[in-house]
């Protein structure tokens, strides 16, 4: 028995899931266009994680402005929605 369900995503469910998500996060704490110590304080990890998952290919999907790397809150959400686990609680 696999114990992670995941929930299939339909347009319609990852928008739902977007917009839940979204209101979740303060707008202060992530804007728009991130840092990665903004994204880091919101998912709960280190800058240093998020610097290995890009090395690896990984993780959230990010931009890069010349040498400075950025994270679009909408790519954030989507990550998150898309990575989620429906415990049978």
């Amino acid at each position: 028995m696999d114990p992670a369900v995941t929930i299939p995503m339909t347009p319609k469910t990852l928008e739902r899931l977007l917009t839940d998500l979204d209101r979740s996060i303060p707008t202060e704490m992530l804007p728009p266009v991130s840092t990665g110590k903004h994204v880091a304080a919101v998912v709960g990890t280190t800058e240093g994680s998020l610097a290995q998952d890009r090395y690896l290919k990984k993780g959230i999907p990010y931009t890069r402005i010349g040498s400075r790397v950025r994270y679009l809150r909408a790519d954030v959400l989507a990550f998150l929605a898309s990575n989620r686990v429906d415990g049978d609680r």
